[in-house]
C-alpha cells in the first residue's frame, strides 16, 4: 500500500479533534468524509478505516511510540507511523517519519504484548473491572473480541420486502451477503461498503443492526394487536423491528427523554413503512403514569457502560469513566422501578442493555425482582450475549412476567 499525504493528514487532523477536543469519533469521520469529493470509495475507507485503527489502539500505540496525552501533531506522526509499520507499511520519505525505529516498533510490540492492558489497550481501571465482574480467563477473550472490527450487519425489513429480494437486489450492486443461520431477518455483508447510498437503503427495504440488537425485539415476543411501549426508544432501531414483527397492527408508544432522537424516529419510520408508531417525549414522569397497568408489552433497552459495542465505538473507552458505571446502574434501577409499572397483569416487559457486565445486567434485574415495585413480576428467562462467542456485539436481555 502506497501512502497518500492529503489522505494521511486527513487523518492526523481527525485524531486531533478525537484525543484532544474529546470529539466523538463517528462524527469526526463524517466530517473527514466530506472533505474532498475527488475521493473514491477506497480512499474514503483508509481514512475511515485507520482513524478508527489508531482510535482504538490509542493506548497501545502511545505507549510504542513513547508518547504521552496532549498529543501534538509530532506525537500523532509518530503514531501513525507505528500503526503503518505494525500493518507491513512502507514509510514514505517524509519529514515526519525520520529516523523512525521500525525494528525497534515491533520488538516494542512484541514485549507490550504480553501485559493484557496494553496488549488490548484499555485503561487501568477498565480492565481490572471486566476481571472481576467475568472473570480473567472471560473477560481476557471479550476484550480481545471487542476490539475486532465488527462487521455490517443489516436487519430486512419485513414490511417492505424479503431477505431472499433484498439479497438479490444487493447482489445486482455488486454487495455480496449471507444469510445468518439464528438470525431470521439479517443479512450480513461480505466486504464493507456505503449501503446508504443504495435505492433499496433510500426505500426503506433494510436498516444496518447488528445481530445481537436484532435480538431484542424477538426476545419480546410481540405479535399483531398489542399495545407495546418502546420505553427508552432513542432512535428508534428496535422501534422499527418490533413495528415489522407485529405487520403494522396494533400500537407502539416511542418514548425517549430526548426529543431530537424522536424527530430522527420519525423519519426512519416514514421510510420504512412503519405507520402504528407514535412518539412520546419524556417531559415529566406524567408521561409514564398516563400508561400505568396498560401495555401487554414493554421495553427497556436501558442506558448503560456500552462495552458490548466497543467494536463500533472505540473512542467510549476513553471517554468512559468509573463514576458514571456506578451512576448508570443507579439509573438503570429507577427506570426499571418506574417503567415496570406501565405492564398490565399478565403482560411482559425486557430489560436489555449492551454491556457484558453483571453488575448492569443480572444483578439488576435480582435487585428489582427482591424489591416491593418486583413483587409482582417473575423472571421467564434471561440472555447473555458475549462478543467472542457469538461474533457479535455484548449484550443482556432478561424477558420479565407480571403475574399480579
Amino acid at each position: 500500500m502506497r501512502l497518500h499525504r492529503n489522505l494521511c493528514f486527513s487523518v492526523i487532523d481527525g485524531l486531533t479533534l478525537i484525543f484532544n477536543e474529546g470529539n466523538y469519533a463517528d462524527k469526526v469521520i463524517q466530517q473527514l468524509l466530506k472533505r474532498d469529493k475527488r475521493w473514491g470509495a477506497r480512499d474514503r475507507a483508509f481514512v475511515a478505516e485507520t482513524t478508527y485503527d489508531i482510535v482504538r489502539w490509542k493506548r497501545l500505540y502511545a505507549e510504542i511510540a513513547e508518547v504521552k496525552e496532549p498529543f501534538d501533531r509530532d506525537n500523532l506522526w509518530r503514531m501513525f507511523a507505528v500503526w503503518a509499520t505494525l500493518k507491513g507499511i512502507k514509510l514514505p520519505d517524509w519529514s515526519y517519519f525520520e529516523k523512525t525505529p521500525t525494528r525497534k516498533i515491533k520488538g516494542r510490540f512484541d514485549e507490550l504484548s504480553k501485559i493484557r492492558k496494553l496488549k488490548e489497550s484499555i485503561p487501568d481501571w477498565m480492565d481490572e473491572l471486566g476481571e472481576k465482574e467475568l472473570g480473567k480467563d472471560v473477560w481476557t477473550k471479550e476484550i480481545a473480541a471487542l476490539n475486532e472490527q465488527a462487521d455490517v450487519i443489516l436487519r430486512v425489513n419485513t414490511l417492505k420486502t424479503t431477505k431472499e429480494k433484498l439479497q438479490a437486489e444487493l447482489f445486482d450492486l455488486d454487495i455480496e451477503t449471507d444469510f445468518l443461520p439464528d438470525y431470521p431477518n439479517a443479512l450480513k455483508l461480505k466486504e464493507r461498503a456505503n449501503v446508504f447510498q443504495t435505492e433499496a437503503f433510500k426505500n426503506g427495504f433494510f436498516e444496518v443492526q447488528d445481530a445481537s440488537s436484532q435480538l431484542v425485539a424477538e426476545f419480546l415476543d410481540v405479535k399483531p394487536g398489542m399495545r407495546v411501549v418502546d420505553a427508552c426508544a432513542g432512535a428508534g432501531g428496535k422501534t422499527l423491528h418490533i413495528a415489522s414483527l407485529m405487520e403494522n397492527k396494533g400500537q407502539i408508544i416511542a418514548m425517549d427523554i430526548y426529543g431530537n432522537k424522536l424527530n430522527e424516529l420519525k423519519r426512519r419510520a416514514k421510510r420504512n413503512g412503519a405507520h402504528n408508531i407514535e412518539t412520546r417525549a419524556i417531559e415529566s414522569t406524567k408521561v409514564i403514569k398516563k400508561l400505568y397497568d396498560k401495555a401487554d408489552r414493554v421495553l427497556i433497552d436501558a442506558p448503560c457502560s456500552g462495552l458490548g459495542v466497543l467494536r463500533r465505538n472505540p473512542d467510549a473507552k476513553w471517554k468512559l469513566q468509573p463514576d458514571f458505571i456506578e451512576k448508570i446502574k443507579a439509573t438503570q434501577q429507577e427506570i426499571l422501578q418506574q417503567y415496570s409499572r406501565m405492564v398490565k397483569v399478565g403482560g411482559q416487559l425486557v430489560y436489555a442493555t449492551c454491556s457484558v457486565l453483571p453488575s448492569e445486567n443480572q444483578k439488576q434485574v435480582n435487585k428489582f425482582l427482591k424489591s416491593e415495585a418486583g413483587a409482582n413480576f417473575s423472571l421467564v428467562k434471561d440472555k447473555k450475549v458475549l462478543a467472542h462467542k457469538s461474533g457479535f456485539d455484548g449484550f443482556y436481555m432478561a424477558l420479565l412476567e407480571r403475574t399480579q
